[in-house]
This record gives structure tokens, sequence and C-alpha cells, in this order.
């Protein structure tokens, strides 16, 4: 098979999950990065200058485009190694050495910020400091994905065992706006660890009190956020104490939970974006390698989403051009 043939391909969205046009504009942005990084390694390796011209020696079995393709495959469709090994007539090896090049490089691209072309958030810091500026309304929902278990007797076996799915997974936050766009994803832990915590971790509370104007929609397992910061978080109505409720606060707190859900669902379908990724849905990979996956992924999914036009919310209020007649 020739690479001719497996370049055009593999370059197709069914199989990279990003349009050629995306693709292209991808390859040109990270081509100076990786330029960067294989020099400064050639350098390290030699101790000092190179004593050549550039371009000289050793020719790379995979050139950067194919680089990049092979690890968005990989990404969107966690084909093995041998098998894209195989596409390409090279040995295993080169296209481990490839994708790891590669899903460094996109995991620090960070995450695209709508209408903002060019800029890029990539810490808790960042999307705290864009919702300040702009007005935006964060939501903030974990998710957890399936991983491989850790050898028997191992130190810290059981910390990747998650209470809700009785699975070995590790569970990240994500956080969104009001149009499920993806703003930032991160704080990958362990699953047994509480959705609070992994974000508290993060410095999440730091920057509430650093910031009061930033607001959020939660569910109930960042209850203790609410509770920390009531003007800011806002959390489902806690149930009913009372074991036989009069009928009308029973709808009321049914709607009070609605309005909530309704306001924070968005969050839910951008995690859901994320999960047509295969590795998202069952990473089959080494567990060190998940955190730079996931935020590969989720910068990806950042860039399609901030291409939507913003949505205004239309007023509610009715203004009458004429009197009415009676």
């Amino acid at each position: 098979m020739s690479t001719k043939w497996a370049r055009a391909a593999l370059s197709h969205p069914a199989f990279t999950g990003i349009s050629r046009a995306h693709l292209g504009g991808l390859i040109e942005e990270l081509d100076p990065a990786w330029q960067a990084r294989r020099e400064s390694a050639l350098r390290e390796r030699r101790g000092g200058e190179r004593l050549s011209a550039a371009g000289a020696g050793r020719k790379h079995e995979l050139v950067f485009t194919d680089r990049v393709l092979v690890t968005l495959v990989h990404l969107r469709t966690q084909l093995s190694h041998a098998a894209l090994a195989e596409l390409y007539s090279v040995g295993r090896s080169t296209v481990t050495e490839a994708i790891g090049e590669i899903r460094l490089l996109l995991a620090d691209r960070g995450f695209a910020i709508p209408d903002r072309p060019g800029l890029r958030l990539r810490a808790l810091a960042d999307v705290c400091a864009y919702a300040d500026a702009e007005g935006v309304t964060l939501r903030i929902d974990g998710t957890e994905t399936q991983v491989r278990r850790p050898k028997a007797h191992r130190p810290g076996r059981c910390a990747f065992v998650s209470g809700k799915k009785r699975q070995n997974t590790i569970k990240t936050t994500m956080i969104s706006d009001h149009q499920g766009r993806t703003l930032w994803s991160g704080a990958a832990r362990p699953g047994r660890m509480h959705d609070q915590t992994a974000v508290r971790i993060e410095g999440i509370a730091e920057q509430l009190r650093l910031r009061p104007a930033v607001k959020a929609e939660v569910d109930a397992g960042y209850r203790g956020l609410a509770n920390e910061f009531p003007d800011q978080i806002s959390a489902p109505p806690r149930k009913l104490k009372d074991d036989d409720p009069p009928l009308g606060g029973q709808y009321a707190w049914r709607e009070q939970r609605r309005r909530q859900s309704s306001r924070r669902i968005c969050v839910e379908h951008a995690n859901a974006e994320h999960k047509h990724w295969r590795p998202l849905q069952r990473f089959l990979g080494r567990r060190e390698h998940y955190a730079a996956t996931h935020r590969a992924v989720a910068g990806l999914v950042s860039d399609r989403a901030a291409q939507r036009p913003t949505r205004h919310k239309p007023s509610t209020e009715l203004v009458l051009v004429s009197p009415m007649a009676c």
C-alpha cells in the first residue's frame, strides 16, 4: 500500500474526526512547535550546536503530515499502532513515537474561545478570567472513563475503583458555556475521588474568591461549593425534609429542579461530544497517557464548538407597538 493512498484515505473526516480545512490549519499550527521540539532534542543529544546544515542527516520514515494523521486517527478510532504501521509500511515503534510526540503538542494547545479567534484557554484561572470579563455563566460537570485495572497487589490499586460505576475509571472535570461549547477540560483524577474534591484541587475555590462576579451552574455533586459560595454557585434544590409535604410544595420543588437542570444540561451535551471519540468511551492505553489524550481530544472538540455562532437569548417581555382596542 502506497503512502500517498494511505494519506488520502486517512485524511477523511470519518477517520480524523475533523474537516480537511481544520486538518490543514492544524498542521500549519503544530509544525513550528514540532520543529522546535525536534531541534531542542537533537541539540541536547549532540551537546551543542549543529555542525551540518539544516535538513541534513537521517530522514523520518513518517513526515510531519503523516504523523499528525496517524495521531488523529488513533485519537478518533483508537485504531492500534500495529494497524496504522501496516497502512504506512513502517515499524510499530515509528507510529508509537509519532503519536507520543503529536499527542503532547495537541494537549498543550489549550481550548478555543468563542468569537475570539487566535486566543486559547489553558488553565482554570484563564477560564474564570474569561467568564468574569465576558459575563459568562459557567457550567461545571464531572465525567468518568473506564481504564485498565492496575495489577494485583500494586499500591493504590483501589483508588481507581469508581463508587458510582463500580469500574476502574479516571475522572475529569468539564466546563462549558450556556451553549455547550467546551471552555476547559482537565483535572484528571482516579475514579474514586469525589467530583468536588477533584475540582477543588485545581483551585476552583480560590478563583471564586478572587472573582466574585463569576457564576456557575452545577449538579448535586458540587453541593459543598454551592454552600460555600451561595451567591455564585447554583446547585439543585435539596430534597424536601417533610415526609408528606403539601402538593404545592412538591410542585414548586420539582419546578425548581427542572429549571436548574435545563440551565445546566448544555454541559452534558458537551460531554456527549467528547464521547464520540473512542478513547474517551473506554481507554485501552496506559493510564499515565490518559490526561494528555483527554486534553488533546477536548482541544479539538473546542475548535469546532467555538465556530458556532453565539445565540443571544431573546427577551420574554412583551412590548405592544400600538394600544390594543377593547
